[in-house]
């Protein structure tokens, strides 16, 4: 099989540069191996409204890169519109700060054709195309409309909501529809995946059947693919990363206390504010542990232009600055919070360095954080996990300390009992988590994708009237409305 991989962002194996988000961080090693190659944004923005492509292909290990310069005229009302000010709160239940106008759906939708033309430079008779996350929910719609009948599945990152929840989204409906053109819609979770065959049954009026939808346009299928880690390779980093430079020197400023730490993009989803907040609350109730427990909250920066975005930049900011006030000495800050991103060689040697991992977020869909923590202990004497209950990662992580985000005491209590647990228990519940990573790997959530995507029957090709991408039919019905 000839694999494309189609995603907004890309990562580049560059030692020591940050990552871009834990969907191109946990795609690279398996892109790297398989041979594949991974279409996504350059990063730059083309000022042609469309027509020719620019694309720059670079190797990665053995696949590679296939970097195009999206449209300018479309690319934010399809990002910072659509994609994320409608989709992406909405599938964190988060419908209340929904902000999008009909113009970025278009825009939307546009990038989507954008992205299925692009494709074909790429396409051969054994090609499969498996497309990543809720930017491109209709790109295998638009690539059925340029006569693609190759295999095309799709996987989710994001949990996918309630139905009540999901009708809040414009369009949904039509989304919904586009969707069916994939051959396997792949999900994070059994909740997920029930929620999507509940939108299928009650909005559609379709049936789902062993996970299986048939429609006039070919056969569906749905499925839980469980996302993982290159658990052995992040293991080995993170022993080798405590004589890293930045490594050292957080170690050399511990002075013996010991580390929380957390990391995460400044989203409303991670559960920021609350996690402070129990920070906060556990030496309120613990004045012992002043000077005894610090916490790094590495805070990325995401997103800026979005309201809800830069509101929440600016409230973390005044509660870190409060806690600090209220508990820090003229020698000793209780929070270290840095709005900065940092390379996974050197995250692993800061995992490895914390005490206690705080993976606190409000809804997400699984949470690559917990799981590199995990990989990064030293397995004598590790590190213990407090992480939320509605994290994907749950379902695995099971002999973490699972919290209720939304509890600030429930929360604050789990950092106070993970501190004085003992190292025998330690160790138990690290070994049972170990072992499930071990199961479920990068490379076996890549391997059981592509094999459910390699059973199913190859589409019928659409009929000719309908062989028309969303740009062709925008052009159109341009050129009618000046006719008339």
């Amino acid at each position: 099989m000839n694999l494309v991989v189609v995603s907004n962002r890309v990562a580049r194996a560059k030692a020591n540069e940050p990552m871009t988000g834990g969907l191109a961080a946990a795609l690279l090693p398996v892109v790297e191996k398989s041979g594949a190659i991974w279409v996504g944004s350059s990063g730059r923005l083309s000022p042609r409204a469309y027509g020719p492509v620019n694309m720059e292909v670079q190797s990665l290990g053995a696949g590679a890169l296939a970097l195009l310069d999206m449209p300018a005229a479309d690319y934010t009302g399809f990002y910072e519109g659509f994609a994320n000010s409608a989709l992406w709160p909405a599938l964190h239940s988060r419908s209340d700060l929904i902000r999008v106008s009909d113009e970025d759906y278009k825009a939307y939708r546009r990038i989507n054709a954008f992205m299925a033309q692009a494709l074909l430079r790429f396409r051969k008779a054994d090609t499969a195309f498996w497309i990543q996350d809720y930017h491109f929910l209709a790109l295998g719609e638009e690539l059925r409309r340029l006569g693609v009948t190759q295999r095309v599945g799709f996987f989710l990152h994001t949990p996918w909501p309630a139905v009540s929840v999901a009708v809040g989204v414009p369009h949904h409906r039509q989304l919904v529809e586009a969707m069916l053109a994939y051959d396997v819609i792949g999900f994070q979770t059994e909740d997920d995946c029930a929620h999507f065959g509940d939108y299928l049954r009650e909005e559609l009026g379709l049936a789902v059947k062993d996970g299986v939808i048939r429609t006039s346009r070919g056969v569906s299928r749905l499925a839980v693919f469980p996302i993982g880690i290159d658990v052995a390779g992040f293991a080995a980093q993170a022993a080798k990363a405590t004589t890293h430079p930045e490594v050292s020197r957080l170690r050399l400023s511990l002075r013996g206390e010991k580390l929380a730490i957390g990391v995460d993009r400044v989203d409303y989803s991670k559960g920021l504010i609350n996690r402070i907040n129990a920070f906060d609350r556990l030496l309120m109730n613990n004045p012992s542990l002043k000077r005894a427990i610090s916490l790094l909250q590495i805070a990325t920066p995401s997103r800026d232009a979005i309201e809800a975005y830069g509101r929440l930049q600016a409230d973390l900011a005044r509660l870190v600055t409060d806690v600090n006030g209220r508990h820090g000495e003229p020698d000793w800050m209780p929070i270290r919070y840095l709005n900065k991103g940092y390379g996974h060689k050197v995250l692993s040697g800061f995992y490895r360095s914390a005490h206690v991992g705080v993976v606190t977020p409000l809804h997400d869909g699984m949470n690559l954080v917990a799981k590199e923590y995990i990989a990064a202990q030293n397995p004598d004497d590790p590190g213990v996990l407090v992480l939320s209950k509605f994290a994907g990662a749950a379902n695995e992580l099971d002999a973490a300390l699972l919290v209720n985000p939304n509890d600030i005491d429930g929360v604050a209590r789990a950092m106070a009992d993970a501190l004085s647990m003992s190292i025998l228990e330690r160790r138990e519940r690290w070994t049972a988590m170990m072992n499930r990573l071990r199961k479920h790997t990068i490379h076996q959530w890549f391997a059981d994708f592509l094999s459910s995507l390699e059973d199913m029957p190859v589409r019928p090709e659409l009929p000719a009237p309908e062989q028309r991408s969303s740009l062709q039919l925008a052009a159109t019905n341009g050129r009618s409305r000046q006719m008339h």
